[in-house]
């Protein structure tokens, strides 16, 4: 690799420590996935996914769902598939 060029952010800590337990898992540093992402940001023109403000209704089945309130559960594909009538 040739030259480099640092970049400095600040971030909440527990945030970057949780990050980082979970980049590791993947067998990456948090410099190397700021490298992928902007590998990927260069190679797609723009984020590699989206960042849009959900509307009402899915900020609210979001709210719902995260307290467990209507969330359905299933042991096995087989009850799923039998919920859904599959």
């Amino acid at each position: 690799m040739g030259k480099t060029a640092t970049i400095r952010t600040r971030i909440e800590p527990d945030l970057k420590s949780e990050v980082e337990r979970i980049l590791s898992e993947l067998g990456l540093t948090a410099s190397e996935t700021v490298h992928l992402l902007y590998r990927q940001i260069k190679l797609q023109r723009g984020l590699p996914f989206d960042v849009r403000i959900p509307n009402g209704l899915t900020a609210r089945t979001l709210n719902v769902s995260k307290a467990g309130r209507g969330v359905k559960r299933f042991n096995t594909k087989k009850e799923l598939y039998a919920d859904l009538g599959l």
